[in-house]
């Protein structure tokens, strides 16, 4: 049987067909690092939160990987593997640039269904590019256009399969620069070489519950009927994993309607004790107040939680008529705090989280008290010099009007970080 998961053998008269195309972008972080730097191209690199032997890498270079450094590795043992390793310190407002640029190059190609990562995108592909000899054009297209307009370094790998499940499986298997092809006719094929922690969706909690199932292999992952998938996973968790790995169609993208936005923070040492954790709280909140208004939202409910150095943990909460203003919410953060430190005995804190629920749209007509005029017109007005404060820092840099007094201890910490699950948008990175 001819080998169908390397596209590089195939033809333009390749037969077949695919449902979707899954882009993951190689070594992100670091090949920005090297496409922004020339002088970095063909070196090892990692990329890192703060340059200290003590932290992990949040990114490694292809020619680090080479070395058996990834992603999770102590800078300490990175630099034992590879003397000659250079660090790099992590710029999240260069790679939000770079995610958008790339996004608008492979959208000149075809329109992007999902964005999964700041380094990974999938495509459902129409019934002209479903042919697999146009699904290959389509890819290699996309290829060079990255190579040609976002730059060298950006490298990425493709899979193309019958579902979205498969498609990423398929980008995993030969990077970087990969094109990998999985038919649902030839399946399991390649599939057999994984192990079952390989597949989206078995992590280490997952795992052994299927080994306790007798699953302790690809094949017997495979081999395995929807029944018992549907038991290993407690529901039908089990049985989409079993649609998805037999190539079967899987569910739709539904859109998300945002309920809740916030932010935490994991303090250093020397803001630990609690009036400076308050400070942390407080922009903390700023910020997320800054992300409401951009979204054209307002808050009915707020959540303010802290993590004690001993693991402990205290909370509390408070409702309100929706607002979206500044004044107002640091005000109700100032009360929760004096409440949640009561709780905690005003012990030393590891970790602040705010959190803003209860989402309406500002547009949404709101309901006030029958007397309260005066207290609805001095709300218009503070939600006003809410978004006043919004543009001036957009303007001039995040920071360059606050409400209170913000330390540089605190203003250094403030700046957007890029999570798994989502990848903040440009204006994130002056609120």
């Amino acid at each position: 049987m001819r080998d169908l998961l390397n596209a590089a053998g195939y033809s333009e008269l390749a037969s077949g067909s695919v449902g979707w195309l899954y882009l993951d972008l190689n070594c992100f972080f670091a090949s920005v690092e090297q496409q922004l730097r020339p002088e970095l191209r063909g070196h090892p690199v990692i990329v890192v939160p703060v340059e200290t032997d003590s932290t992990c890498a949040i990114a490694a270079s292809k020619e680090a990987k080479r070395f058996g450094i990834k992603t999770g590795t102590r800078v300490g043992e990175a630099r034992r593997l590879c003397p000659a390793l250079k660090m790099v310190r992590a710029d999240h407002e260069r790679y939000v640039e770079m995610h958008h640029r790339v996004v608008q190059e492979v959208e000149r190609h075809y329109p992007i269904t999902t964005i999964g990562s700041i380094d990974e995108v999938a495509f459902r592909l129409d019934a002209a590019r479903q042919p697999l000899a146009a699904a290959l054009d389509l890819a290699r297209r996309m290829k060079a256009g990255l190579r040609e307009r976002v730059g060298e370094c950006v490298t990425c790998s493709i899979g193309l399969a019958p579902n979205r499940f498969l498609a990423k499986v398929a980008s995993d298997l030969e990077k970087p620069d990969g094109l990998v092809v999985l038919l649902a006719e030839e399946l399991p094929g390649r599939l057999l070489e994984l192990k079952p922690e390989d597949l989206p969706g078995i992590g280490r909690r997952m795992l052994p519950r299927l080994q306790a199932a007798g699953l302790r292999t690809l094949d017997q992952l495979w081999e395995a009927e929807r029944a018992v998938l549907h038991r290993v996973w407690g529901g039908v968790c089990g049985d989409r994993f079993w649609h998805a790995l037999h190539g079967g169609p899987t569910e739709e993208d539904a859109p998300v309607n945002r309920r809740s936005l916030g932010h935490s923070h994991v303090l250093a040492p020397a803001l630990r004790v609690p009036p400076k954790a308050e400070i942390v709280a407080r922009r903390l909140l700023l910020k997320a107040a800054s992300r409401l208004r951009r979204l054209g939202c307002r808050t009915t409910h707020l959540h303010v939680s802290v993590r004690l150095e001993d693991g402990g943990r205290q909370e509390a909460q408070a409702h309100c008529a929706a607002t979206s203003d500044s004044i107002t919410l640091v005000q109700m953060q100032t009360r929760l705090w004096d409440r949640v430190m009561r709780q905690a005995r005003w012990q030393r804190l590891k970790k602040v989280s705010v959190t803003l629920s209860g989402l309406e749209e500002a547009t949404r007509p709101q309901q006030r008290d029958l007397f309260s005029g005066p207290e609805e017109a001095a709300c218009a007005r503070r939600e006003h010099l809410s978004r006043v404060l919004d543009e001036l820092n957009q303007r001039h840099g995040r920071d360059a009007v606050v409400i209170g007094f913000t330390p540089d201890t605190v203003r250094t910490f403030s700046g957007t970080k890029i999570a798994f699950s989502r990848i903040p948008e440009r204006e994130e990175f002056r609120e």
